[in-house]
């Protein structure tokens, strides 16, 4: 370790390089890290708000909600623990509050009473068809606030908004929750209180006891996975950071097998003298270890502080797990990359060396 910093700081414009190389392909992974993750939440966040085990479909939906329709006569069949209905459609909202013209929503009617009713972090719940919980993004993206009424494009429908709540996005839009009659309006423009009135969804808690040949049952981590684009921007982003992880042991790697060659003949000298090849190899390991410790810590610190200034409108969010095993993983595979090195080094003659 003596030697290494001492080099280290002999060469400060050479080693500053590496670390700053390794800063910057650091930096990548990290803000991408968080720009994928915080996608997939914006797909996600409402399901995970349910906190259920899983959803009842109907079976030629093909797990896909929005296509899924159940009667409440069929739905009223179904026993189990805990069950919630849940009726959704997308749906574009105007208000003249709104920084935005037109907003992307995803309309959740629920029966308020039962437990996918998310929590309040301001305002009251909804008592009417005419009225709305909405996602707090609707206050920090657009402006809005409570007591506010958005229209529904298309329609003369209107909603008030009666209070927010937190983390509930789904397919990247706000959820706006209301009554399940609400919903028959948006979605068949008419009111229905009858046993044929449709629904998309019986969300379960619990196990399921009694079940109709019609529905079928799906956990809801397998839910979150069949969601429309969600898996594949999941393994794109993955890949692409695995593909950064690996280039940037590649180039730590070829910096220091680079920097062992132009010092061969000191390394030579440093044999002649009686020090040992593992002694050198060390040296350059922990070299290695320094310079990218050093660019991972401030390509994480950048990252940190990129994230306060970004718009409240880009999806990231840290996940410092992620952060964490990408850190330790980067540290790992630039040690090995430093390994060709080594194997250099313990090679050299030092009478050729120093010839």
């Amino acid at each position: 370790m003596f030697l290494a910093l001492n080099e280290i700081l002999h060469s400060k414009l050479r080693y500053a390089l590496v670390a700053g190389v390794m800063f910057l392909i650091a930096y990548l992974v990290f803000f991408l890290t968080g720009l994928a993750y915080g996608l997939a939440q914006d797909n996600r966040t409402a399901v995970d708000k349910w906190e259920a085990d899983s959803i009842i479909l109907s079976k030629d939906a093909n797990s896909n909600l929005g296509m899924s329709m159940i009667t409440k006569k069929t739905a009223e069949e179904v026993k189990a623990d805990k069950i919630a209905y849940l009726a959704q459609t997308p749906g574009v909202v105007t208000s003249k509050d709104s920084k935005e013209g037109k907003i992307n929503v995803s309309f959740f009617g629920i029966d308020k009473d039962q437990f996918i009713m998310p929590n309040l972090v301001e305002g009251k719940t909804f008592s009417s068809d005419d009225e709305a919980v909405g996602d707090i993004s609707l206050k920090e993206e657009y402006g809005l606030k409570i007591g506010d009424t958005v229209k529904l494009s298309g329609s003369e429908k209107t909603f008030k908004l009666t209070g927010f709540t937190d983390n509930a996005k789904f397919n990247v839009s706000p959820v706006l929750y209301t009554t399940i009659d609400a919903y028959q309006q948006i979605r068949f423009e008419k009111e229905d209180s009858s046993e044929n009135a449709r629904i998309n969804a019986i969300v379960v808690r619990g196990k399921i006891d009694q079940l109709p040949d019609d529905l079928e049952q799906i956990k809801i981590s397998k839910f979150i996975n069949e969601l429309p684009g969600y898996n594949a921007q999941v393994l794109t982003f993955g890949f692409m950071i695995g593909f950064l992880i690996v280039i940037a042991a590649i180039v730590i790697g070829i910096f220091i097998y680079v920097l062992t060659m132009q010092k061969i003949n000191i390394f030579g000298v440093m044999k002649a003298q009686g020090i040992t090849g593992g002694f050198i190899a060390r040296s350059v390991v922990a070299q290695t270890f320094i310079l990218s410790f050093v660019g991972i810590l401030l390509g994480l610190l950048g990252t940190v502080g990129t994230s306060l200034v970004l718009p409240d409108a880009v999806p990231f969010q840290s996940n410092w797990l992620f952060f964490g095993v990408i850190s330790l993983l980067m540290l790992v595979v630039a040690i090995l990359g430093a390994l060709f090195s080594v194997r250099t080094i313990v090679k050299i003659d030092p009478l050729k060396a120093i010839g």
